[in-house]
């Protein structure tokens, strides 16, 4: 090995000595950073093997897993496995889904809450470890976003759960194949019993002049060819079958397309329909019973009962020329009803609006919100998300609701209304009681010149005006007491939370005028979509239960 030489005595190197090494400053930061990281990681593990000490003396015992992590998973997998072979249709799981997603909440923490309870029992209690937090929270999400598009609809409402259920399998670019089946034509007997069921399509009924009953089928497939096509059109191909009095019309309905089915039936025969995923419609039969769980109903010219089991939160529902009852249950969009001359009994939520003219009968409407009862209906009656208008009703009217504004206008009989959150008016059209009772806003009542009748009211935090000469009394808490003409009914007004007036309005005629159908020829069915609302309201942005 070489070596430099030697310096001479006394004098300067006569070489100069050799360079440092040159600077890189990226290596600089690289041996920075890996010591950095180093040192992060080692106060981490300290942090954690601190952390389990504490845990470990605070608990006296070793860590055990958590076994709700696990069941989420199993059942996750469960789930997705029965959906993606066939056994819970996909649509039906999460319509169930998001209306009882809470429940895996509760399952969860009642299994939190057991395991708790074994630990705190053993002689040597354990920590239970596994973060399944993540999962809780995803739950929850798909939960809100099922229920979302089970009752507010968006994009995939129409793939999935409308009368155009093969639309799903056209989005993701099928080609549409059409084809028209034989027209099938079956002899029945006199009031023959007549049962239509179509999983996945629209559904007409009309009625035939002899005592045939004939099916027109124009089936829909989605398939990538002819032959997948054929498959579908077999799956779901329409027919019917007859034994003694009853007949069945089936269509046996695919996930991949659908059958729009034209039934006609002779006028004697009493007709069931039940329809998944389509529309009906139908005119002039003798009474009909339908099930109907995701689209709309329009029915006309019904000579007899018809009943209504509805399970959509977007389907509408509409009557128009019914000579008998009406019952409907369940929930719907919109609920139209005119020229009913039988009772009417709806029971189930309304997520749209509902329009009542021209009902003969009595009629009881019970949702969540409200309960409504009233003898007889020669005008109308219009509900939606804000407000619960009547106009011109004959006999009894009973109201139970909240969060609405309440106007009873131009009522030949007594009145009672059960409010709080909104407003109550009432215009009996003669000398007729009324007993109002608010818990939080004002209450209103508007009485003919000639009216006659004895008045008790009570108001806390509000003020009372009247037009007629009536005493009030009270500072915070006042009372309103009197006659009005010579006495008579009693009109009882209290409002927890708001003002009362008692007011003097125009003459009514003594009894309530015929019914346009009573009057002159029918009035024309009302348009499905029809919407009679208040000028200064606008539509709710999201459906709302009335």
């Amino acid at each position: 090995m070489s070596s430099a030489p030697p310096n001479p005595p006394g004098g300067m190197p006569p070489y100069p000595p050799p360079p440092p090494p040159p600077y890189d400053p990226r290596m600089q930061w690289r041996v920075y950073r890996e010591q950095q990281k180093a040192a992060w990681r080692a106060q981490r593990d300290a942090w954690r093997a601190q952390h389990y000490a504490w845990k470990a003396r605070y608990w006296g015992g070793p860590c055990a897993p958590s076994i709700v992590g696990p069941l989420i998973l199993i059942a996750i997998g469960v789930i997705w496995l029965l959906m993606y072979t066939g056994s819970v249709p996909a649509h039906e799981f999460w319509s169930w889904y998001g209306h009882w997603w809470p429940l895996v909440l509760i399952v969860a923490g009642l299994a939190m809450l057991g395991e708790w309870m074994l630990d705190v029992q053993r002689p040597t209690p354990v920590y239970r470890r596994g973060s399944f937090v993540g999962l809780l929270i995803l739950v929850a999400f798909l939960g809100l976003c099922a229920e979302g598009m089970t009752h507010f609809g968006g994009p995939f409402q129409n793939w999935t759960w409308n009368g155009e259920g093969g639309d799903f399998w056209n989005m993701f670019g099928l080609p549409e194949h059409d084809a028209d089946q034989a027209v099938i034509n079956q002899q029945l007997p006199a009031n023959a019993a007549i049962e239509i069921d179509n999983p996945r399509g629209d559904i007409s009924v009309t009625v035939g002049d002899g005592s045939a009953l004939e099916v027109q089928a124009h089936e829909v497939a989605f398939a990538n060819s002819d032959g997948d096509a054929q498959k579908v059109f077999d799956a779901e191909k329409a027919a019917v079958t007859v034994n003694g009095s009853a007949a069945l019309v089936r269509a046996g309905g695919s996930d991949h397309g659908r059958v729009n089915m034209s039934v006609i039936v002779p006028a004697t025969a009493h007709v069931t329909v039940n329809a998944s995923h389509g529309d009906v419609t139908a005119s002039g039969l003798n009474g009909i019973s339908i099930s109907a769980a995701h689209g709309d109903t329009h029915l006309s010219a019904i000579n007899g009962p018809v009943v209504a089991h509805l399970s959509s939160n977007r389907g509408d529902f509409s009557a128009h020329q019914v000579t008998g009852d009406v019952t409907t249950d369940g929930n719907c969009g919109d609920l139209t009803l005119s020229e009913v001359k039988g009772h009417v009994t709806v029971s189930g939520d309304i997520f749209g609006d509902a329009h009542f003219e021209n009902v003969f009968g009595p009629i009881k409407l019970h949702t969540s919100v409200t309960s409504l009862d009233l003898v007889s209906l020669p005008g109308d009656l219009t509900l939606d998300s804000d407000d619960l208008r009547v106009n011109e009703a004959t006999g009894t009217v009973h109201v139970t609701t909240h969060a609405k504004d309440v106007d009873l206008n131009q009522i030949y009989g007594d009145s009672y209304v059960e409010d709080r959150d909104g407003s109550i008016s009432i215009e009996p059209a003669g000398a007729y009681g009324v007993e109002a009772r608010n818990a939080k806003g004002d209450v209103e009542i508007t009485l003919p010149p000639n009216a006659a009748g004895t008045v008790d009211g009570h108001t806390h935090n509000g003020d009372i005006v009247t037009d007629f000469a009536l005493t009030i009394s009270g500072d915070e808490d006042k009372t309103v007491s009197g006659k009005i003409g010579a006495g008579g009914p009693r009109i009882y007004l209290s409002a927890d939370n708001g003002d009362l007036n008692i007011k003097k309005g125009q003459a009514f005629p003594a009894t309530p005028p015929p019914p346009a159908s009573q009057a002159g020829a029918a009035a024309p069915a009302p348009p499905a979509n029809a919407r009679r609302l208040k000028s200064s309201k606008t539509l709710p942005a999201q459906p709302v239960t009335q």
